[in-house]
């Protein structure tokens, strides 16, 4: 598996630029970043939200924690973390707990934390756990267009 079909589907429709980048597997984002030998505060990580009966996706850098009490502060108390199998049956073309950072072509609503969106590029899960895409600023502004934004996460 490389780049999940929904979400390759989604960046050829909108026209979105990306280089693909093969890895050794990794199982978490900060390994991900290790492994690809990009700084942390480039590679978006992705956190799904269950929110009003419905799912709500955290992009965050990998370097980063998130903090559940700025969100629940900020967009009301019914924010709380889904359950892995959830997870995978939202993102079912994605392997186990690879979830790219682009909410809208899987139907998700996506919140994307302040510090991500001002580098000058990012890097996304692209579905598995061997593969990174690389986008520019303006084209990751393109992928999460329409997202709400704020501060809720920390500087590991």
């Amino acid at each position: 598996m490389t780049i999940s079909p929904t979400l390759h589907k989604y960046l050829a429709a909108e026209n979105i630029a990306y280089n693909e980048i093969p890895h050794v597997l990794t199982l978490s984002s900060a390994l991900t970043a290790q492994a690809c030998h990009v700084p942390g505060d480039r590679l978006a990580k992705a956190i799904v939200l269950r929110r009003n009966g419905g799912y709500l996706l955290a992009v965050l850098p990998a370097s980063h924690h998130l903090r559940l009490a700025d969100l629940r502060a900020s967009f009301g108390d019914d924010i709380a973390m889904a359950a892995e199998s959830e997870i995978d049956r939202l993102f079912a073309d994605c392997a186990h707990g690879a979830v790219p950072a682009a909410g809208i072509c899987y139907g998700l609503d996506v919140i994307v934390d302040d510090s991500i969106q001002m580098q000058p590029e990012i890097y996304i899960e692209a579905g598995d756990h061997e593969t990174l895409l690389h986008l520019g600023r303006a084209q990751f502004a393109r992928l999460t267009a329409g997202s709400l934004h704020g501060r809720f996460s920390t500087h590991d």
